[in-house]
């Protein structure tokens, strides 16, 4: 399985941005599509998973009011629409599968190659 993230760029404080992260290449079922995020010198932080075939979601509770992640399961593709951008969300942004609703970096096998989002006035 292939994972190309996409999206990120350089936005202002309050913007608001939206990442893809799209699946190919798979053979067997793909249940979930989650999103991390890692800032310099800190270690990669889970933020949201979604589930595939009915679209369950779950957040962070640091991000729950400003992110939503959404998919749309004939493309296989995971959105990750984030608005009233802060500082503190620059980071490369990561999607990656798992079996399961999963916080844990460990439970997510493939690895798309990361995004980075920039948050500058």
């Amino acid at each position: 399985i292939q994972l190309q993230a996409c999206g990120g760029g350089m936005v202002r404080p309050r913007g608001s941005l939206r990442l893809s992260c799209d699946a190919s290449g798979y053979t067997k079922p793909l249940y979930y599509i989650g999103w991390f995020r890692q800032a310099p010198g800190k270690e990669r932080e889970w933020v949201s998973v979604i589930s595939i075939s009915d679209g369950r979601t779950k957040y962070s509770d640091s991000v729950k009011d400003r992110f939503t992640i959404s998919r749309d399961s004939a493309k296989k593709s995971v959105y990750l629409q984030i608005i009233n951008l802060r500082p503190e969300d620059a980071a490369v942004y990561y999607c990656a599968t798992s079996n399961m609703a999963s916080m844990f970096e460990h439970e997510y096998r493939y690895w798309g190659q990361g995004t980075q989002v920039t948050v500058s006035s």
